[in-house]
């Protein structure tokens, strides 16, 4: 057992994706993806000739969803847990165990949309991540989207650094570097980015870019706020978080960011 599979053999990730904080990610998240999957509907295609390709699937947050409204998924995902829960929860979902760095069992240029929800998260080698993007690039049909998702850097400095009071171990052990990235040493199971870090990676693996936002603004950041609103407030805060996500002065203060890239 690797750590990464040890690890989600005990982290909860449906709980964390059902908070409402989670919730919030999620949303902003389907509106995108909806407005793609208008997109190709309008062009003709029924939602069976719609192919979703989910790497890194977790126990199905998206790839269960989106199957039972009637779209092809196809999901892969490395944790023999999560996994199981997947097969389980969605049969409609073609479910594979593998890895984003080399997906074995799908076929060049063979959907149209394909999902990072995760691999970004855990690929702290660089030429592996831009492996995974290539991966993702063969998988994809000409002009397929790829959405992928990305643990942003100061979000990590902030709560961990400074609200849980590890900043100055942080420094000391080269956690976190002079301006305050955080550096291989931080974590042993996550990787953390900057915008920067993002356009390099996509630039590289030669994608063109269509919107990038924060799929969670300030949510994980305000947990205990949200969790204290009432159902309409919450569902205001939802339409703000909306309306804001796509601001520049915005961007990478969040704890997520969803990076919107067309082959």
């Amino acid at each position: 057992m690797n750590q990464l599979e040890a690890y989600y053999n005990k982290f909860n990730e449906e709980k964390r994706l059902n908070s409402r904080h989670g919730q919030v990610e999620f949303y902003i998240t389907m509106h995108y993806l909806d407005q793609y999957l208008k997109q190709l509907e309008e062009e003709g295609r029924t939602k069976d000739q719609i192919r979703i390709l989910d790497v890194g699937a977790g126990t199905g947050r998206y790839a269960i969803p989106l199957s039972e409204r009637g779209y092809d998924v196809t999901a892969v995902e490395p944790v023999h847990h999560n996994l199981g829960r997947l097969r389980v929860n969605g049969p409609k979902v073609h479910a594979y165990e593998g890895r984003a760095e080399k997906l074995k069992h799908i076929s060049d240029a063979s959907f149209d949309i394909v999902l990072f929800f995760g691999p970004m998260y855990h690929l702290k080698d660089k030429t592996l991540r831009l492996e995974a993007m290539l991966e993702a690039k063969r998988a994809l049909k000409p002009g397929g989207h790829l959405f992928i998702s990305y643990i942003m850097n100061d979000y990590s400095v902030l709560m961990y650094g400074f609200k849980e009071h590890h900043i100055k171990e942080a420094l000391r052990r080269g956690m976190i570097d002079d301006s305050f990235h955080c550096t291989d040493t931080a974590n042993p199971l996550y990787d953390y980015a900057r915008l920067e870090d993002i356009y390099e990676l996509s630039d590289k693996a030669g994608f063109t870019r269509e919107k990038i936002l924060s799929a969670d603004g300030p949510a994980n950041h305000m947990r205990s706020v949200l969790n204290s609103l009432d159902e309409e407030e919450f569902s205001i805060f939802l339409q703000y978080q909306l309306s804001v996500c796509e601001r520049p002065e915005l961007l990478g203060a969040g704890c997520h960011t969803l990076d919107i890239l067309r082959k």
